[in-house]
């Protein structure tokens, strides 16, 4: 990360971005042209190595995106359900081959069959309607289940927005420690996967003295088997906007910045409406309402990159930069976006804070467990007999999210991937040992993370879905360390090369590379993939043990 290229990148502030202005140049043909490239590096006095390291990176952005018209889910989810070979025959007769890609998990996870096409996402039976979305551009009318059990906080309905936006008017008309008090009283922490103390992060940037800070939402939820995020951004997305305003007046930020994933257009496009109609009720702008505090917003449409969900990626994304992961010390709260304080949460993170401020903190702390208080949003994929999101209070059983909201299996299943690629892999006879919360899973062995469930079928090779982990790490690492970089890609060798060759593989050899990896990398994605790996040849050791020496 360099510090001047954060300055360069900051010159215009939000205003005009690099990033969005790399995306806008790459929109019509897919990636930009050398001229554009030129122009954009010029305006904003950096290199053709900055912008073209860039460019390289993303999946949307990069030269090979050229001349793409429909895009294939590769997420696990889709995969594991093993539609994804039939719908890419279909697709295949009505496009060239040259003009069908591949784009990582399109949060269809419910009902699989996703593909995208001209800015828009499909699942399910809509294959069967090709041809007409293709000459017609119809929509797709998406369906699928939402639940709770226990206190609904993110699946209730907030009512008419003007009543809702009291809570925030409330907040603004009181100090900022008197808030930051009842965030502390709530104990809310992380539900992006690390469960890390929120009023620790808000009072952190509160505590710095500048003149520019920024609220990041990272709604990156790259996780295949994870569409919790988007659920809130579709259909609840001003608990997420309120949410950053009100973290914004407790940090003192005058900003927030909404960091979207380019794979979920509808909530692009929702969100920045909902924005849109916040400006025409005067809630942001200059001294909102009279209160001194001003606020604003920023969409931003990521490409394609999985490492853009850890949070400094993240934020040299939003510089136009590689997004590689910054060396911590210092903290983005100390010096994160265009080197300013800044708070990064995710969305679901961000969407409690509403509730918090109207019933107060020691009433969110009553929902849940003494270290996990609160809900959780719960994804659950297309082989459970009711797929679709629901909220429990921490600390519901996770069988009663299986067998009691999911309705159960609809096929044999005998494992359960959760909380995305780095989470745990949950054998079924498991379930009963687990309940939804930090540190249960953390006690038997596995990660909570996003919640997300990507079930294993019972006829699915666990080495071919180890080799489907190495791959998408290799895939998507930053590449700025070596541990992840060369780790992941020796690994799916080693297992790509017992699979077709015979080639038996050291355990001493793999347990040395996964905690390489695990104690090495400088960042979750390689730090945390070991760990399903790990827990496969734990639990899946007979099926296993023919890829390895005895």
């Amino acid at each position: 990360m360099s510090k001047n290229l954060s300055e360069l990148s900051g010159r215009k502030g939000l205003s005009k971005n690099l990033f969005e202005e790399l995306g806008i140049a790459a929109a019509e043909t897919g990636s930009p042209s050398l001229e554009k490239l030129e122009s954009i590096r010029e305006e904003f006095l950096v290199g053709k190595s900055t912008v073209y390291g860039t460019v390289s990176f993303y999946d949307f952005l990069k030269p090979e995106n050229q001349g793409k018209k429909v895009y294939v889910c590769n997420g696990s989810a889709c995969m594991l359900a093993g539609t994804q070979e039939g719908l890419h025959k279909k697709l295949g007769e009505n496009y060239s081959e040259n003009e069908i890609g591949e784009m990582c998990c399109l949060g269809r996870c419910h009902e699989n069959n996703a593909f995208h096409i001209d800015g828009q996402n499909y699942s399910g039976n809509d294959i069967d309607a090709i041809k007409d979305i293709k000459e017609n551009k119809i929509i797709s009318k998406e369906k699928y289940h939402v639940g709770s059990i226990g206190t609904p906080i993110l699946t209730s309905e907030y009512g008419a927005i003007s009543e809702y936006y009291k809570i925030f008017t409330d907040c603004i008309s009181k100090p900022a420690d008197e808030l930051l008090s009842h965030l502390k009283d709530s104990g809310l922490r992380g539900r992006g996967g690390a469960g890390f103390s929120m009023a620790f992060k808000l009072e952190s940037c509160k505590n710095v003295v500048s003149e520019t800070k920024y609220i990041v939402c990272n709604a990156d939820e790259g996780d295949p088997g994870a569409y919790s995020d988007r659920y809130i951004m579709e259909n609840r997305p001003h608990a997420l906007l309120m949410g950053m305003m009100i973290a914004g007046y407790i940090t003192g930020a005058n900003f927030g910045v909404v960091y979207i994933r380019g794979e979920y257009p509808e909530s692009v496009n929702i969100i920045a409406d909902c924005i849109n109609n916040l400006r025409k009720e005067n809630l942001l702008g200059n001294n909102i309402l009279g209160s001194g505090f001003d606020y604003d917003f920023k969409v931003i449409k990521a490409q394609g990159a999985y490492i853009c969900g850890e949070e400094t990626a993240l934020l040299s994304s939003i510089e136009g930069q590689r997004p590689e992961v910054r060396v911590r010390p210092p903290y983005p709260t100390q010096q994160g976006l265009f080197n300013k304080p800044t708070v990064v949460n995710n969305v679901e993170t961000l969407a409690n804070l509403p509730f918090i401020f109207k019933n107060g903190g020691k009433a969110y702390a009553a929902i849940g467990t003494a270290k996990s208080s609160g809900t959780k949003l719960v994804s659950l994929d297309g082989n459970f007999n009711n797929p679709g999101i629901y909220e429990v209070d921490m600390g519901t059983p996770l069988s009663v999210v299986i067998n009691q909201l999911g309705g159960g299996f609809n096929k044999p299943i005998k494992a359960m991937h959760i909380g995305g690629p780095l989470g745990g892999l949950v054998p079924v006879s498991k379930i009963e040992n687990l309940s939804v919360d930090f540190d249960s899973f953390a006690k038997e062995g596995f990660l909570l993370g996003h919640a997300s469930v990507v079930c294993i079928p019972q006829d699915f090779p666990l080495i071919k879905y180890i080799e489907h982990l190495f791959k998408f790490t290799a895939h998507e690492s930053c590449g700025k360390c070596f541990p992840c970089r060369l780790g992941s890609t020796r690994g799916y060798e080693l297992v790509e090369k017992a699979q077709q060759d015979g080639h038996k593989i050291n355990l001493n050899l793999m347990n040395d590379l996964l905690e390489t990896m695990e104690i090495g990398s400088l960042c979750a994605l390689g730090g945390g993939l070991p760990l399903p790996i790990k827990n496969a040849m734990k639990y899946f050791e007979k099926e296993l043990e023919e890829y390895f020496e005895k």
